[in-house]
């Protein structure tokens, strides 16, 4: 789980050059990395020695350009970039090796919204890094407003795992929404209303919509059809926006 093909439905691969977390709001309950962090560590994998605390894996940092083919990638899919014992040094080398691999996308997700926004102005911002923010019910939609603040070429969201509905979004500055229920075990339940009013809000506001998954315990069998459609959508350049001030 340092660099793999990804079965994540929005990216191709995933580059761990962090490992470990820790809970920050109602989305993190069941996460997903947790549980196979656990599993790697009672494994004996070397990646998770240190189960799922917070590691820094220094010999990865250039993996992606070791990668010739391009490759949309998920930029620590078993962590978070911007936690708060991530060092700034280490974040700026990891976006160093985005700058140098600008054949491949890289794609970065955090819950730590407001250490990103702090951070953003000392980072570079390649046209390949996308920076997206995770928001899962209406308590911290103010994770948007700081990625608003971030000179990212591409900001997204994800509203996964949708626990709630997210009737009112601004999408000024937005240029790709995912969504997507919980799975797995404890999995909690997503209202089709809450799925399809984003949708329509994405059409209304231009965004790009991707609908990632159903969820549930199988979510292999409740799929990723809304309303008879396949949603699948990634920005594009005529979808660029710019934050109005």
């Amino acid at each position: 789980m340092s660099a793999s093909k990804s079965n994540i439905e929005w990216t191709e691969a995933t580059w761990n050059p962090v490992t470990g977390c820790s809970k920050v709001s109602e989305g993190c309950k069941n996460c997903y990395a947790l549980t196979m962090a656990k599993r790697l560590h009672a494994m004996g994998n070397p990646r998770y020695l240190n189960g799922f605390n917070v590691t820094l894996h220094d010999d990865l940092i250039e993996v992606p350009l070791t990668w010739k083919q391009p490759k949309r990638i998920f930029v620590n899919s078993m962590s978070d970039l911007f936690h708060e014992d991530v060092p700034y040094e280490f974040i700026l080398k990891v976006f160093e090796t985005m700058e140098k691999a600008h054949w491949h996308t890289f794609q970065i997700l955090t819950k730590r919204s407001e250490r990103l926004m702090n951070l953003a102005r000392d980072l570079p911002w390649p046209s390949n890094v996308w920076q997206g923010v995770s928001v899962e019910n209406e308590r911290v939609t103010f994770r948007i407003d700081h990625l608003r603040e971030v000179p990212a070429n591409r900001r997204f969201l994800s509203l996964e795992p949708l626990l709630g509905p997210l009737d009112n979004l601004n999408l000024n500055g937005i240029h790709w929404v995912i969504v997507g229920g919980e799975s797995g075990f404890g999995a909690r339940p997503m209202k089709e209303e809450w799925a399809t009013s984003i949708r329509d809000q994405c059409l209304d506001q231009k965004v790009a919509f991707f609908f990632k998954q159903w969820g549930g315990v199988q979510k292999h069998r409740t799929g990723r059809i809304l309303e008879g459609e396949v949603w699948s959508q990634y920005p594009s350049e005529s979808q660029m926006q710019v934050v109005d001030n």
